[in-house]
């Protein structure tokens, strides 16, 4: 298991601000003779080590990324594997929610995989698959669809999804 510290964005604020306390605490320690300031500094740099020991997340997929409809022909529609495609828009609540649920459950398996392709940037590829709106989920077997959702649902739902897509299971 993965840990994250509030991400990387956050964690490298809190560092910089422990740094920056333990600076200004060592400068003002200059003055008054004490050793704080090395004190301070110290805990600064054990600080420092704690964090760059801990690992990022580096679990999430990263589902492939269509540049072209020829792209998306290539590695979806021709893919030896049943794909869920997971249609999503930046903009979209309910995306947001789903496509990391979706990451999360297609993640382990190795006979599915998991495509996404933002409406905004593919509207060729959102009229082909007759997407009325986001986020909607199609899943395909040998370039057909074979099922899909609209909307954001319960993980059953997709649980199901998966099982018609699972050749094992036939």
């Amino acid at each position: 298991m993965t840990s994250v510290i509030f991400g990387v964005g956050i964690g490298l604020v809190i560092l910089i601000a422990v740094w920056l306390v333990a600076i200004c605490v060592g400068l003002l320690s200059l003055r008054t003779k004490r050793n704080i300031g090395n004190i301070t500094i110290l805990i600064a740099a054990l600080f420092t080590i704690i964090f760059a020991l801990i690992p990022l997340d580096t679990k999430t997929p990263t589902p492939h990324v269509y540049r072209s409809n020829d792209d998306f022909v290539e590695h979806v529609i021709n893919s030896e594997f049943p794909v869920v495609v997971n249609f999503h828009a930046d903009w979209c609540e309910p995306c947001k929610k789903l496509t990391p649920t979706l990451k999360e459950m297609i993640e382990p398996l190795t006979n599915i995989d998991l495509a996404v392709v933002d409406v905004e940037k593919h509207p060729e590829l959102v009229e082909s698959f007759e997407v009325k709106a986001v986020p909607a989920v199609v899943a395909l077997r040998n370039g057909q669809v074979v099922d899909k959702f609209i909307g954001l649902v319960e993980k059953d739902m997709i649980t199901k999804l998966m099982d018609k897509l699972d050749t094992r299971k036939k």
